[in-house]
């Protein structure tokens, strides 16, 4: 023991200090910005990926989002044990950044559409090989960030004398604050460069180079981790304490199991059933945590409805409108909506609300504080389901499986009368379209336009406008059953002029289209679209059109359309789908809600846990927290794979119906919760115990441990720690 120390000191003499702290923080504060820029930055975007370059819907995108969240905070307790029993931790945080490296890289190849777009049309012609390029990356991110997780911060504390708690602390401070920097700078720049355009053959949506920059921030974080490698301070594996907790827990139920009848007297606690082969220190330390651990168990919920964050709410962004006047909210943005909070509410919250409500005379305990936090996040869903209800009622209604939708256009200066059958007769105005889709429960329909019947044939679930004029019907188009993507707009054209018609914008061309023929569909982004019409004789007219987020229109070419300066006089832009009505700024309420839930509950959550844990069990805790936010995320993959609600503002209130009803059972558990002082129940235990036993099983505070404490003591450390 004394030679390791003497090794240790030696190393520390020898190891360059700036400014009285150790140079080799420095490469691990800058490895760890790195790594949470990678990992943020990736899972910012990862929804959407699913969504709209692999084509799943949303639950299933939300199902499996949650399922690589949930692995994420599964592994940590992996990377504990092989960094205390085998590698140590410098080594566990080079092998694992390397997976988790290749992880990256993976899924920026994933998301490459030219790899197997043979045909050049845009779209990857084998799905198959992009989704399972996808899931081994993301196994093997889930792997690695979560593998470093227990151990950055303990390395860093490990870079310490103990005569340096003041610069320790100091480091810590700076280590957290690293992680909001990578936290807020990724979930700003990663969206950005999703929403850019790139490819090889057609440009679509730069996945690539969403995934690609996180991927590169990711070689930089484990080349700088590396270089560092000489100036480190390299402590050997002295055992996992989660291991030994749970090889005790173990013991006391097989022993408890075996000696099960009547003829043995009964014992105080069940834990005491490990005395036969276990002191009475370890198993009065286990008792504590144990009795945290129990009041672990409602957490889960809380963590279901926050990190839907990411997904559902991400999704519910989709569907809004991002214009905020000089720049475009991409919505997978929204999100750094959270960290810019929690670093404005962290020092409100303590300098401010909490001391007030002291001087109100109220008992706000750290077990209060979590449930009004839950509570809090319940009233964030809230938000969100009133807001889903007004995003809901200016969504379009698209026909069910066993309906179909047709409405008309007419092609003619003069108004036209129609017959459907079964249904009211009705006009057509001159060059404009009947007012609103006609929803039918039937596969074909008999039309009289202008005096002249004819009867077409629809699949169902599929909407269709019908070309009519005077002499009757002329042509069916097809039209789009869902909005348009990632906040594009569906624009085509219908040529009335009866000669042909070529249509572009920028790179993108829509032509000839022949006379009294309408267009596919072009897809365009929000702002004024510059659209190009050139006829045979290579005469040109420019025609602007205003467009929103996730419109549908159909340009209407009238047959009194003339090239010249007033060309664009006679041009009908008819409206087909409304525009995003509802702006996202009305999402800040939930965020705000949740942030606030968030700094209430995870903040105080971890104070509490390690003030009530053993000073030498900080980790068995830190391990059973991050088990509660898996367990969340698991809730969250269950309720979106197997729930049936059709709608999902109902959705909404379910899991803030659930979580209110936890904060309940949480309230009661609390209330008859008694606080302990760890302290003072090991000094009871140490009176008992022979000095040796007493260095071998309590020693000193070691480094790991030195982490966490140092991670509650520090104000700054607060500001992100859920991040961690």
């Amino acid at each position: 023991m004394a030679d390791k120390e003497e090794q240790r000191t030696k190393k520390t003499k020898n190891s360059p200090s700036c400014l009285g702290y150790p140079v080799s923080i420095f490469f691990i504060v800058v490895n760890e910005f790195c790594e949470r820029f990678s990992y943020y930055g990736m899972k910012a975007v990862l929804v959407l990926y699913f969504k709209y370059f692999i084509g799943w819907d949303n639950d299933l995108s939300t199902t499996i989002y949650h399922t690589f969240v949930a692995l994420c905070y599964l592994t940590p307790i992996l990377g504990a044990i092989i960094a205390d029993s085998w590698l140590g931790k410098f080594k566990t945080i080079v092998y694992l950044s390397i997976v988790y490296t290749i992880g990256q890289v993976i899924m920026a190849i994933s998301a490459i559409h030219d790899i197997t777009d043979t045909n050049r049309d845009g779209t990857p012609d084998n799905m198959t090989f992009h989704t399972a390029m996808s899931m081994l990356g993301l196994m093997l991110i889930a792997l690695g960030t979560g593998g470093i997780k227990p151990c950055v911060a303990a390395f860093g504390g490990d870079q310490f004398e103990e005569h340096q708690e003041k610069q320790r602390s100091t480091f810590f401070s700076i280590f957290y604050l690293s992680i909001n920097a990578g936290s807020l700078l990724s979930t700003l720049i990663t969206p950005i460069l999703r929403a850019q355009e790139c490819g090889i053959y057609s440009k679509q949506s730069c996945f690539p180079l969403a995934f690609g920059v996180p991927a590169a921030l990711m070689v930089v974080a484990l080349i700088v981790f590396i270089a560092g490698h000489s100036m480190y301070i390299m402590e050997s594996p002295k055992g996992n304490i989660l291991l030994r907790v749970m090889k005790c827990i173990g013991f006391a139920i097989k022993n408890r199991f075996n000696h099960r009848s009547q003829q043995h007297p009964k014992r105080e606690h069940w834990m005491d059933w490990a005395e036969e082969k276990y002191d009475k220190l370890l198993i009065a330390q286990v008792k504590m945590v144990l009795k945290v651990l129990f009041l672990y168990i409602p957490l889960p919920m809380f963590w279901a409805l926050f990190d839907q964050q990411g997904s559902r709410w991400t999704l519910q962004a989709t569907t809004m409108d991002g214009n905020f006047g000089a720049f475009i909210i991409q919505p997978d943005q929204m999100q750094i909506v959270n960290p810019i909070l929690i670093v404005i509410m962290v020092p409100i919250m303590d300098s401010a609300v909490y001391p007030l409500i002291k001087k109100c005379h109220i008992n706000f305990t750290p077990l209060r504080r979590m449930t009004v936090g839950m509570l809090l996040a319940a009233l964030a869903f809230v938000a969100a389901a009133l807001l889903q209800i007004q995003i809901d009622q200016t969504m379009p209604n698209f026909p069910s499986s066993s309906q179909i939708q047709v409405k008309f256009l007419n092609l003619e200066n003069t108004s036209v009368p129609v017959e459907v059958e079964g249904q009211e007769p009705f006009a057509v105005p001159g060059f404009d379209s009947s007012n609103d889709y006609m929803t039918l429960d039937t596969e074909n329909i008999t039309v009289s336009a202008g005096g002249k019947n004819a009867t077409a044939y629809f699949q169902k679930s599929t909407r269709h406008t019908v070309l009519i004029n005077t002499d009757g019907m002329l042509q069916t188009l097809n039209d789009i059953t869902e909005k348009p993507n990632q906040g594009m707009n569906a624009i085509r054209f219908v040529n009335g002029f009866r000669s042909h018609l070529n249509f572009t914008i920028k790179s993108d061309n829509l032509g000839p289209i022949a006379p009294l023929q309408g267009s596919g569909y072009l897809s365009v982004p929000h702002g004024k679209a510059n659209f190009t019409i050139v006829n045979e004789e290579g005469q040109t007219c420019h025609y602007i059109l205003q467009l929103g987020f996730g419109s549908s229109y159909t340009v209407l070419i009238p047959s009194t359309f003339s090239f010249g300066e007033s060309c664009t006089e006679n041009i009908k832009a008819i409206q087909d789908i409304e525009p995003n009505g509802i702006h996202m700024a009305w999402q800040v309420i939930q965020y705000f809600l949740m942030t606030c839930g968030e700094v209430v509950f995870s903040v105080t959550g971890l104070d509490f846990s390690y003030a009530q844990a053993p000073s030498n069990m900080k980790s068995v805790l830190q391990a059973g927290w991050l088990l509660t936010v898996a367990v969340g995320n698991i809730i969250v993959l269950i309720v979106a794979e197997a729930g049936s609600l059709p709608d999902q503002w109902a959705e909404y209130v379910l899991f803030a119906s659930l979580l209110v009803a936890v904060s309940i059972i949480f309230a009661v558990m609390a209330y008859f919760y008694t606080y302990m002082d760890p302290m003072e129940i090991e000094a009871k235990f140490m009176d008992l115990e022979p000095e040796e036993k007493k260095r071998k099983e309590l020693g000193m505070t070691t480094k790991d441990n030195l982490a966490y404490v140092n991670n509650e003591t520090s104000n700054n450390t607060d500001d992100k720690q859920t991040k961690i």
